[in-house]
């Protein structure tokens, strides 16, 4: 049946597809003869100009250009002679100026385009950058990271809060002790809930950035001048760079499912409700939860969509992409994306949020949700199954997981193989899903919390009432552990491996920086929690039997043990990864006593007991018994 849809659903697709004008997507096309602007608007609109300005913000049009239909329907054009290099522009078809929906430079705040010569804002040898190579996304550990969180509280950042942070020495060096091969960095474009101008006047403002306006121009609020259209975007090619040669992929954090507003929007302002899905009764849709919902099944957002993708791929050297609610999107979109993006390169990694914050003007069969992502290969989603089994819902606070001494151990399992079917996870236990969802373990993001939720120090303080900082450090190193060594794609929160802290706040998206700032002197005051995360990093990059990126070898080598409900338990066993470590068992225990468990008979070295890892061994375990310390992890080999 549902494959049936499926074909359905590409046939409709080819036949809408059809109907789309058939251009290349750019608005604006400069040659110092001549300027040609193009709008997709509707062909019974009357009187849309094309606005030529002198500066980005202020002063009065010193050109203004009536648009002409061409002869492909919903299209409009002007030109304009002469060499218009520097100069801004807007479309306005009378109810507000807007630079258009692509537009790929912009004054401050995005009000008008620019024209720009994007050749000569590439940093030196950036034709020679390249993302670092990985075989497979098992191989990725993703860092979560806000640009100001990251950097604003630290007393060395000659940049802080801005794009360039991530350039220096500090922040490469910091990210490339921990061990991270990814950083996953909040929405970098053009975003409406904060005023540009007022930076220059050191006003702090603070917001996540979910709040799309242009969505194919860096943030001007993290360049050093947002008044040059040239300076955020070199800016934020110096950082990729950067981290590139750092050997540091970078992956965008992409919001196409929605708009600042409606009225105010580009996309309203030149096709007014073709962007966006209504409900039956004509009301806008709001699937996103902020008060509309795009329309990616619209096949000039779809191509939109793919259009801005390839954009990013190719004139910023992005290696990964992380789609916003991406249950809002239609399958056949992210399959599209997904083989644009192959034809750049197959080795883009691309994931999403399996849900979306409300329902839908579609059917849940026909979105991008967790549930069929079994019909996007090649596309990830984050698995609340193993967060919530672990922390407890993210609906409660006070709610605790498998940490607190709730029984959520089959939910954990399933998130250990990879939200794959396997032979030992009792599917009719697992919270939230009652089939498998994924084809492959790397079609599941694994993690313990993000920027959108409580941070785990602070989940872990709400839910457990009278927690002591030992059992805090020790529930925190335990929880990663299992976010480590199961078989998904290893995400974190930046600042974790600090014991970051938001004083308690939930949803910080526009807390000051009080609330979301890294607080880097507790590197130094909890430096056995950094040594941990660094060396549990090392150990999943060192023993491929822990991302072993198959559903198959997953189903053959991966055997969970006969434990306690407190305890999880597994073996990686015959696999000749690496010989001196041919058998791997992980036990995981959440009781605050220690543990004894059965486990297969052999001679074992211990290289992760009671907080700490070392792969040289931190002693011998000989026999059929091993005793786990409370609230911490015990992997050995033998």
């Amino acid at each position: 049946m549902r494959k049936a849809l499926f074909l359905f659903l590409v046939m409709a697709v080819t036949t809408l597809q059809a109907q789309v004008p058939d251009f290349k997507f750019s608005e604006m096309e400069y040659t110092p003869q001549q300027t040609i602007f193009r709008l997709f608007a509707p062909s019974k609109a009357k009187g849309i100009k094309v606005r030529i300005y002198k500066e980005g913000v202020g002063g009065k049009a010193i050109k203004t250009i009536s648009m002409k239909r061409t002869g492909e329907p919903d299209m409009w054009s002007a030109s304009v002679k002469g060499d218009l290099m520097g100069k801004y522009y807007t479309f306005d078809m009378g109810k507000g100026e807007t630079p258009g929906v692509f537009a790929k430079a912009v004054g401050v705040n995005g009000k008008r385009g620019a024209i720009i010569d994007l050749s000569k804002t590439s940093p030196e040898h950036w034709c020679c950058d390249k993302g670092p190579v990985t075989k497979s996304p098992a191989d990725l550990v993703v860092y979560e990271m806000h640009h100001r969180d990251f950097s604003v509280n630290r007393k060395d950042a000659k940049y802080p809060g801005k794009f360039l942070a991530l350039t220096e020495p500090w922040a490469i060096e910091h990210l490339k002790e921990l061990g991270v091969n990814a950083v996953h960095i909040l929405p970098s474009y053009d975003y409406g809930s904060v005023d540009e101008t007022r930076l220059k006047t050191g006003t702090p403002q603070y917001n996540w950035g979910y709040d799309p306006v242009n969505y194919n121009v860096p943030e001007g609020g993290y360049s050093t001048d947002p008044y040059s259209p040239e300076v955020r975007i070199r800016e934020f090619k110096q950082m990729v760079q950067a981290l590139h040669k750092a050997g540091i992929r970078v992956i965008l954090d992409v919001v196409y499912n929605h708009t600042y507003d409606i009225e105010h929007s580009n996309f309203q302002r030149t096709y007014p409700d073709y962007y966006y899905r209504k409900t039956t009764d004509g009301q806008y849709s709001n699937g996103s939860g902020c008060g509309n919902e795009t329309a990616s099944d619209q096949p000039m957002m779809r191509r939109f969509m793919i259009e801005s993708v390839k954009y990013w791929i190719n004139e910023y050297h992005i290696d990964g992409l992380r789609f916003d609610l991406m249950g809002c999107h239609d399958i056949e979109t992210m399959n599209e994306i997904r083989k644009a993006v192959d034809a750049i390169d197959p080795a883009i990694f691309i994931y999403g949020e399996g849900w979306s914050a409300g329902a839908c003007a579609l059917p849940n069969d026909q979105l991008g949700m967790k549930a069929n992502i079994n019909c996007m290969p090649g596309i990830a989603a984050f698995s609340d199954e193993i967060r919530d089994a672990l922390r407890g819902p993210f609906s409660d606070d006070k709610k605790c997981g498998w940490l607190g001494g709730k029984a959520e151990k089959e939910s954990i399992k399933f998130g250990i193989v990879g939200a794959i079917a396997h032979p030992q996870v009792d599917m009719k236990k697992v919270n939230y899903s009652k089939e498998p969802w994924a084809n492959e373990p790397t079609q599941m993001m694994s993690y313990v919390s993000c920027h959108d939720d409580m941070c785990l120090v602070d989940r872990l303080k709400a839910s457990i009432p009278g927690i002591t900082e030992d059992e805090l450090i020790r529930l925190d190193l335990l929880a990663q552990t299992a976010v480590f060594t199961s078989q998904g794609v290893p995400f974190m929160l930046s600042g974790e491996e600090l014991m970051r802290d938001k004083k308690g706040v939930h949803n910080s998206f526009e807390s000051p920086d009080s609330i979301n700032q890294l607080d880097w002197s507790n590197k130094t005051k909890y430096p056995q929690v950094f040594k941990y995360y660094q060396d549990l990093i090392a150990l999943r990059k060192n023993h491929p039997a822990f991302r072993l990126g198959d559903a198959n070898l997953v189903r053959k080598h991966l055997e969970f043990l006969d434990v306690p409900e407190s305890i999880v338990a597994f073996r990686l066993k015959n696999y000749a990864g690496r010989d001196d470590w041919r058998n791997i068992i992980v036990v995981l225990n959440a009781a605050k006593t220690e543990m004894e468990v059965d486990i297969p008979s052999g001679n074992y070295t211990i290289v992760c007991c009671d907080g700490q890892i070392n792969e040289k061994g931190l002693g011998k375990l000989k026999g059929n018994k091993a005793v786990v310390d409370a609230q911490s992890a015990l992997i050995i080999h033998d």
